[in-house]
């Protein structure tokens, strides 16, 4: 049901009041998502249950269609001054959800069953994360492994920067790092370790096949990845790149590789 909401204190806006608050959400096992496409993505998935939605009128028009085949989903109709009033924040994007972080966790054990995977290392800053994510759907990994440092993928700044990307790419986090890939490495992967460092093979000189099965691991822009990821990688790449030129953009950096990784099969 569509109800309008007219109240700051209206008791069913309540947990809206925590969306600026990443800590508070993850206590509460929820996170936010906005802008239309992020939140149309999360309605049609289907694989986060919803808390509800509020929207201004002028997206609960342009959304009515999808609201409609969710009747199973809240949905709270509000001016965006009230919105703005309940969450603390300018809300120009005229739709939010909240959803819980329940989803059915993807193991490690349904991973192993991939050819493509993206392990990160250190990648804190959200838009990292959400471009890494987007990334990653944009070139067919199947999965995202991340060590305990990186950053929350359900964090709302990081699913609007992946564009939904984050709620439909399963990830895990691996508590043993580098180690725990070492259960990849038994089912047949090959763990590539992204590096600008010259003594690294150039990138185009990598040979894969279609069905090889393959890590690519990338690690965060200051530090890059740690000795002890480099030790543990059957491989060190490198992108080549002009002299005057240190390092990429993570993002840049891991697209690039994995256009390489379907290009030289």
């Amino acid at each position: 049901m569509i109800r309008i909401r007219s109240l700051p204190d209206d008791p069913e806006l309540e947990a809206y009041r925590t969306v600026g608050d990443p800590a508070a959400l993850e206590r509460a096992g929820l996170f936010v998502a906005e802008g239309r496409l992020v939140v149309e993505r999360l309605l049609q998935d289907g694989r986060f249950r919803i808390h509800s939605v509020a929207v201004t009128p002028a997206a609960a028009s342009a959304l009515g269609p999808l609201l409609e085949a969710r009747p199973d989903v809240p949905v709270h109709v509000c001016e965006p001054t009230l919105l703005q009033t309940i969450t603390g924040f300018d809300f120009h994007r005229g739709c939010l959800a909240l959803a819980w972080r329940d989803a059915p966790a993807t193991p490690v054990e349904a991973m192993v069953r991939a050819t493509r995977l993206l392990a990160l290392e250190g990648v804190g800053n959200p838009d990292n994360i959400g471009g890494l994510f987007r990334t990653a759907l944009a070139f067919g990994v199947e999965g995202v492994l991340l060590d305990s440092s990186c950053g929350d993928p359900l964090y709302r700044k990081a699913i609007r920067t992946s564009m939904a990307a984050t709620l439909r790419v399963p990830f895990v986090r691996i508590a043993e790092w580098p180690h725990g890939l070492d259960r990849f490495r038994r089912n047949g992967f090959r763990v590539l370790a992204l590096t600008p460092h010259r003594d690294a093979a150039a990138l185009e000189e990598l040979r894969v096949t279609t069905d090889e099965p393959i890590v690519l691991a990338a690690g965060s822009e200051g530090a890059g990845l740690s000795s002890g990821l480099l030790d543990y990688a059957d491989v060190r790449v490198r992108i080549p790149m002009d002299v005057r030129a240190d390092s990429l953009n993570v993002v840049v950096a891991a697209a690039i590789a994995l256009h390489a990784l379907r290009a030289n099969c």
